[in-house]
This record gives structure tokens, sequence and C-alpha cells, in this order.
């Protein structure tokens, strides 16, 4: 009986096996009719072909010249605050003080730059989310004084204001605890 169940599995096997390669080999969709026979160099120009009117349409380029913070000046809260310009997007600021703080309506974190004896004056920048921003305020609520940053990152520009994605961010530790 067990012999009997082994060859009839042997003969499927060996039939399946027989009848395979007319099975792989069977075409069941046919090409399409062409029409036109283009080249392969005509198919990929025709594809890449700019498609209606708006492909050649340049952007407009940046301002040039500088361009005046929009949170400074007129804009700024504080009566006759001066005008102050923006960095040009990819700048980088490197090793530069400030402390952490919030925006005039309380929804995102700024950078206001200590003075750098240079032009005395900088516009704050808003930091753009990220984990150094998170070490920044965890390192804040952490503390009962207010806490300097050593920060660098890059700067971009967007509608008249600054933004900054920190690549480093340390505490300055207070002089007067030093000693």
């Amino acid at each position: 009986m067990m012999k009997c169940g082994w060859f009839s599995l042997a003969v499927v096997v060996v039939v399946a096996l027989a009848l395979l390669p007319s099975i792989a080999c069977a075409q069941t969709t046919q090409p399409a009719a062409s029409t036109t026979s283009a080249s392969g160099d005509q198919l990929a120009n025709r594809l890449l072909a700019p498609q209606g009117g708006t492909a050649n349409r340049q952007l407009p380029a940046p301002t040039a010249g500088p361009v005046t913070d929009a949170s400074s000046g007129k804009s700024a809260v504080a009566p006759a605050a001066p005008t102050l310009n923006v960095l040009r997007e990819g700048t980088f600021i490197v090793n530069r003080v400030g402390r952490l703080t919030r925006s005039a309506d309380g929804q995102q974190e700024e950078f206001a730059f200590d003075a750098d004896g240079k032009t005395m004056r900088d516009a704050p920048v808003v930091i753009l989310p990220n984990l150094k921003l998170m070490q920044m305020e965890n390192a804040v609520a952490g503390s009962s004084r207010d806490l300097r940053f050593r920060v660098s990152g890059m700067v971009t520009e967007y509608k008249g204001r600054n933004y900054v994605l920190l690549d480093k961010v340390v505490v300055v530790p207070d002089l007067d605890q030093q000693f």
C-alpha cells in the first residue's frame, strides 16, 4: 500500500516536470500593435519633452540686496525699534552666544543674540524644531537661572524672517558661579 502511494506520487512529479517547459513558455499576452516604429532615442526624447506651457516657466529670482527683518522697525513690539537686516539663506552661525526666548505670539522659540561687539544688534532668529531645541528647552526647564547658550547652525530665510537649524548647542557656564 505504501509503495503504491509513493509510486503514484513519483509519476505525478515526472508528468508535471515534463509539462513544465510547455507551460512556462506559453505566451499569454500579445504585444501592442504599433502604428509607428520609433527608435529608442525618439521615444526617450518624446517622454522627456516638457508637457504644456508651464514647464518652461522659471521662478522669480530672490530679492537682491539687504532685506529687512519683518519683526524689526515698524513691525516690532517695542516703540521706535531699529530696522534690522536679515541674514542671507545658507549663512552659518558659528559659536554665537544668546538666550532662548519665546516669540511675541508665544508660538515659536527664538534665539536672541547677545551683543557681539561689532554691530551690537542682531535680529532674533526663529529656531526650527529639532532635538537640539528640545535639549535647550529641557535645560531651561531644569534650571533656576537664566541660561545662555553657545550655538552653531545654518540660517534659512522665509518671508522676511530668519530661521536657524541648530547643529551644536552648549550651555555657557555662568562666570559668577565659578569663583
